[in-house]
């Protein structure tokens, strides 16, 4: 019977019975983990022989003849900036090859436009307001660093071809104190989403009235996906060049969920002059970045295709888990009515709406079950959802059976929590 068809008395016994399911979970003080996007055992077990690639007899002599071993490179060696281009789609010399996370390098880069402005444009620091534009239900930790920089966020809202752009055209043309807007593009975090086509031409041919106006384009998912014959955004790059716009661009990628998440590493694509400005600002910061983990990651999987094959273990490990989470959801709470959630081909997240008023509790009954999730709210700026509904459910960490248990759990929750609305 649909939630909506029960009459009260239905509805308060049906409500007995999930309460007292979710108290025998409740009482096998359950530790369950599917807070954020970690990569499982399993995954880091598929790169651990590219510990044994270089050695103490490993040549460390670059194809340009380069000592790696030594100072020097600040725009990463020849090789990573080859097989890291293929993977985020520019050319070679339009690649910085950094460090081990693009989240340091999206700081890095907002960091640099406060204290030295935009390739000579004012500094952000001394302009009076500062404004990115955040796709919402969105990335947390991009909301972070706005929060961290004093950035004022707008919500646009998103459907399954990206951004309202109508909004982002409108708002990015009449107002020079907006400055960026993130994205996602391919396997939106968290809903998965993929940009269309329409969206990512209309992305190249903005007319912001800043003229600093970035776009941040966190392609980390671009190539994480659980299909055999994945949908692949448009190249943003080639269509900022055939509109004249290729300095309006930052593309960020990294290996972070590929091999080791606290040592892979991480890329931005950009125009040459955003290159050169970056680099006068980076050579103060760095002489240059790990070079080495760079040289092993290139010899690891040898080219992009071979980064492409590896990808293929991720899926394999990958497709299930989030196989579990929509089968539950499509068990418990489809047949009630009591929530949406969307079904990624790719990336590391499912987006679950419930009914408005209910994430928080949810969240709640979840932790003192056992299960942890990301906060609700998170996936908003300031931490504030208006309607109280998204919760980002992370299905990679756990073992297939711990996610079996933890969506047992969670479903429950969903189910009280909703009696509990209609009720109240």
């Amino acid at each position: 019977m649909g939630f909506y068809e029960m009459d009260k008395n239905e509805l308060v016994s049906m409500k007995k019975q999930w309460d007292d399911e979710y108290n025998t979970f409740k009482a096998k003080g359950l530790k369950l983990n599917m807070a954020r996007g970690k990569p499982g055992p399993e995954q880091l077990e598929l790169s651990m022989d590219m510990m044994d690639v270089l050695n103490s007899k490993s040549s460390l002599i670059g194809v340009n003849g380069d000592d790696y071993r030594n100072y020097g490179i600040l725009e990463g060696i020849p090789e990573a900036r080859d097989m890291f281009s293929k993977m985020i789609g520019v050319h070679d010399d339009e690649i910085l090859v950094c460090g081990n996370a693009s989240l340091n390098i999206m700081y890095d880069v907002v960091s640099t436009s406060f204290l030295k402005g935009v390739n000579g444009s004012t500094p952000w620091c001394k302009l009076e307001k500062v404004k990115f534009l955040c796709p919402v239900p969105g990335y947390d930790r991009h909301f972070a660093i706005c929060e961290n920089f004093g950035i004022e966020m707008i919500n646009i809202p998103t459907d399954e071809n990206g951004p309202d752009m109508d909004m982002v055209e409108k708002l990015v043309s009449s107002d020079d104190s907006i400055k960026g807007i993130w994205c996602v593009p391919q396997y939106s975090n968290p809903t998965g989403y993929i940009y269309s086509d329409e969206t990512v031409k209309r992305f190249a041919a903005l007319k912001p009235k800043a003229e600093d106006f970035r776009i941040f384009w966190d392609n980390a998912y671009c190539i994480h996906h659980l299909v055999d014959s994945p949908k692949l955004i448009l190249n943003l790059m080639d269509e900022c060049r055939k509109a004249g716009n290729e300095d309006m661009v930052y593309i960020f990628g990294s290996t972070s969920k590929v091999t080791f998440p606290g040592a892979g590493v991480a890329a931005l694509g950009t125009s040459k002059n955003n290159i050169a400005f970056l680099k006068k600002v980076m050579g103060i910061r760095t002489i240059g970045y790990d070079k080495i983990n760079q040289l092993r990651h290139v010899r690891y999987f040898g080219d992009y295709q071979g980064l492409l094959k590896h990808m293929d273990k991720h899926k394999t490990i990958l497709a299930p888990k989030f196989e579990a989470v929509i089968d539950m959801l499509e068990k418990e709470i489809a047949p009630l009515g009591i929530g949406s959630w969307t079904k990624p081909q790719g990336g590391y997240f499912v987006s679950f709406d419930s009914l408005p008023g209910c994430a928080k509790r949810i969240v709640a009954l979840c932790k003192e079950a056992g299960v942890t999730l990301t906060g609700a709210g998170a996936t908003y700026p300031y931490g504030k959802d208006p309607e109280d509904k998204n919760i980002r459910i992370a299905p990679t960490y756990p073992s297939v059976e711990e996610l079996k248990m933890a969506m047992e759990i969670f479903c429950l929750a969903v189910k009280i929590a909703s009696a509990e609305t209609v009720l109240d």
